[in-house]
Formats: C-alpha cells, sequence, structure tokens
C-alpha cells in the first residue's frame, strides 16, 4: 500500500505543477488538514475550501511557483519527501528557491494531513520517526 502512497505524492505535486486544481483536489480527502510553514501567521487550511485557498494565496504571491520531487519514502501511511521549490515574487524578481520537506498521511487513496517543514529533522522530529524508520522499505 506505501507504494502506491508514493506514486500518489508524486501525482499530486504533478497536478499542482500543471495548475490543474480538480486533479489535486482528487487526491485529497474532503476534510484533509494542510499545515503550512507558514502556520503561525496562516494557520492552518481544512478541506477542499482551505486547500482552494492556499492555492490562491501561494500563487498570489509566487506565480511561477513550482515543485520538485527529490525523493519520497514511506514509513507506514505517511509519504516524506524531499522537494525542491522554486518561484518569483510577485512583482519583483526575487527567487525563492529552497529545499522543504513534505510529509503527508494517507488513507483509503486520499492524502488526509499534509506539513511541510523547513528541515528533515523538524518533519521526522514532528512525526516521532527516527532516521531508520524514515528509510524502511516496506
Amino acid at each position: 500500500m506505501s507504494q502506491e502512497n508514493v506514486e500518489l505524492h508524486f501525482r499530486a505535486n504533478d497536478a499542482f505543477n500543471r495548475r490543474d486544481m480538480d486533479a489535486l483536489l482528487a487526491f485529497m480527502d474532503t476534510d484533509v488538514e494542510f499545515v503550512s510553514r507558514l502556520v503561525p501567521m496562516e494557520g492552518a487550511y481544512h478541506g477542499h475550501d482551505g486547500i482552494r485557498r492556499w492555492w490562491d494565496d501561494l500563487l498570489d504571491t509566487l506565480p511561477d511557483f513550482t515543485i520538485e520531487v527529490v525523493e519520497v519514502r514511506d514509513p507506514e501511511d505517511l509519504t516524506v519527501a524531499t522537494v525542491r521549490t522554486r518561484g518569483h515574487g510577485a512583482g519583483s524578481d526575487i527567487l525563492l528557491d529552497e529545499t522543504v520537506w513534505q510529509v503527508a498521511r494517507w488513507r483509503r487513496g486520499k492524502c488526509v494531513w499534509w506539513r511541510n517543514f523547513g528541515t528533515r529533522a523538524e518533519a521526522l522530529e514532528t512525526l516521532g520517526l527516527s532516521e531508520q524508520d524514515a528509510h524502511a522499505d516496506s
């Protein structure tokens, strides 16, 4: 089941990069919770309406934002992905180019929880996982 989740993780990010909101929402549970790295300022996003709001907020700020999935691991019902994000600020030439860690929890082929982290250690610590857990083969 977890290899299926790895594929879902790649496909969800691809849907975002293609700017296909309907395809992205097809991967999300109707009650999905998305926690941005900017949660102290933004709060969490809930459900499909929350994903739509996040999408609009992000692309208003970084209209050419893209996500390159570098690696995905699949401990249990989670996917832990290293991703490279890039985009230019709206109205500026300032480039955002950073590596972040996406963690998603999957149930019955749908993402029910998704959070981004600034470091791999922070992602694993929040989940109560060790490096060994994150690299476990299914």
